[in-house]
């Protein structure tokens, strides 16, 4: 086997896992919104992606949140806001189309 031949081939299983992994996920642009809201107001405190720890041990990870309940149930708590029995949950609220692009992309983690 020849040196270019072995380069080739790590390349090759390279590129293999990057387009498996969840970061080469093609997403709506609904869904690119809705990750740019998690990023912004969420990722503190949860993992806001497919493979990571919530940085905040308590903090559900987005990707587990479809095992408790359909994630189309958060619409109203969204828009109303999120209170939460625990104090270090900052309340949310988001207008209609942003809980329309955060629910996107949470669906897209199932």
């Amino acid at each position: 086997m020849t040196n270019k031949t072995v380069r080739l081939g790590a390349l090759a299983g390279a590129l293999a896992l990057l387009c498996t992994s969840a970061s080469a996920q093609v997403l709506s642009p609904s869904a690119q919104r809705g990750l740019t809201i998690a990023r912004t107001n969420c990722a503190r405190c949860h993992s806001i992606d497919k493979v990571t720890e919530s940085p905040l041990k308590i903090a559900p990870p987005f990707r587990t949140l479809h095992e408790r309940y359909p994630v189309t149930d958060l619409e109203e708590p969204l828009a109303e806001g999120i209170r939460t029995g625990h104090p270090t949950m900052p309340e949310f609220r988001f207008d209609p189309d942003q809980v329309r692009d955060l629910v996107e992309y949470l669906k897209t983690l199932q």
